[in-house]
């Protein structure tokens, strides 16, 4: 599966070093929609990804995507410290200018 650039950039992205190379990937004015929280530029979102990364210590492996109203959506196996895992989950994004503009996990 090929998946742009900056999805691809978001899928191998390895914490805790590679933060800023992740950051990059999102538009200034991006917003990743997580566990109920908006996170808002490339700063809070690489923060969020670092804290998370951190916490349960998970990695995503996509399995299928779709182009669907305009959004990029991709299903990925997501392992790590958390009840349930694996669990197959749903990622979202919006992309404009080979740059991600939002990000929706659920």
């Amino acid at each position: 599966m090929q998946l742009p650039r900056p999805i691809q950039t978001y899928f191998t992205a390895r914490a805790p070093q590679d933060g800023g190379v992740l950051a990059a990937a999102f538009a200034p004015d991006a917003i990743v929609h997580d566990e109920g929280l908006d996170h808002r530029g490339p700063q809070a979102i690489r923060d969020w990804w670092l804290a998370a990364k951190v916490k349960y210590r998970h990695n995503a492996k996509p399995i299928n995507m779709t182009d669907t109203a305009g959004k990029t959506v991709v299903l990925a196996t997501v392992t790590g410290d958390f009840p349930g895992s694996p669990a197959v989950l749903t990622f979202t994004f919006g992309l404009a200018a080979d740059l991600i503009t939002d990000l929706e996990i659920g």
